[in-house]
C-alpha cells in the first residue's frame, strides 16, 4: 500500500488517483505518520460496504435471537421518541469495533 503525508496530498492527488483507478492501488493518507484516510477504488469501497452490511445483518440476527426480545411496535415507539434501542446500540458497537 502506498503511503502519503496529508501535506503532500494536494500536490500529488492527480497521480495518486491515477494509481488507484488504473492500477488498483490503495493509498493511505497519513498525519504525523499515522493513517487518517485512504484512497481506494470504487470496487474496494463496494466490497467494504458489503462486508459491513453482512456484519450488521449478523449482529441484528444475533440480537433478535436473544432472550427478552421486544416487539417491532415497542422498538418503533422508542425510535419515534428519539431514544436508542438495544438493537441499534448493539449494531453500532459492532460496527465501531470493526472500523478500528
Amino acid at each position: 500500500m502506498t503511503r502519503v503525508a496529508a501535506t503532500k496530498l494536494r500536490t500529488s492527488i492527480s497521480e495518486l488517483l491515477d494509481r488507484v483507478v488504473h492500477h488498483g492501488e490503495r493509498v493511505a493518507v497519513e498525519r504525523y505518520g499515522k493513517p487518517v484516510a485512504a484512497l481506494v477504488s470504487p470496487a474496494d469501497l463496494e466490497l467494504l460496504e458489503a462486508i459491513e452490511n453482512r456484519m450488521d445483518l449478523e449482529a441484528a440476527r444475533k440480537a433478535l435471537s436473544e432472550p427478552g426480545r421486544r416487539s417491532w411496535d415497542e422498538i418503533r415507539a422508542e425510535l419515534e421518541d428519539g431514544t436508542r434501542t438495544v438493537l441499534v446500540a448493539t449494531i453500532g458497537r459492532r460496527r465501531e469495533v470493526h472500523r478500528r
